[in-house]
């Protein structure tokens, strides 16, 4: 059974930014939409570049690499709903953000 694992402090995340993460062996992509935490995927679908360093507008993560976008709240393409990278449950608790991988 998987289990929350502790990421990143709160303020390490300012609402409109995201970041890339290990949780365990898997990169994470996590983002902080006006107060809200997101964790996705850190590899795009279309030629595996860092969603984690992407740029956010809203709740979309525009891919560094050629554009591709994801809507971070449910890891689906922004032009594609049949494609979609992993989507992981995220809590905060004490300042802190944790993810669980399933």
């Amino acid at each position: 059974m998987a289990e929350f694992v502790r990421v990143v402090a709160t303020s390490a995340l300012p609402p409109g930014g995201c970041m890339e993460a290990l949780v365990g062996d898997t990169a994470v992509a996590l983002f902080n939409v006006d107060g809200r935490y997101y964790a996705i995927g850190n590899t795009c679908g279309h030629r595996g570049g860092p969603l984690g360093k992407g740029l956010l507008d809203g709740c979309e993560v525009l891919c560094p690499w050629h554009a591709w976008s994801y809507d971070v709240t449910t890891g689906i393409n922004s032009n594609n709903a049949e494609l979609a990278v992993p989507r992981y449950e995220v809590k905060v608790a004490d300042g802190e953000v944790f993810v669980k991988l399933e």
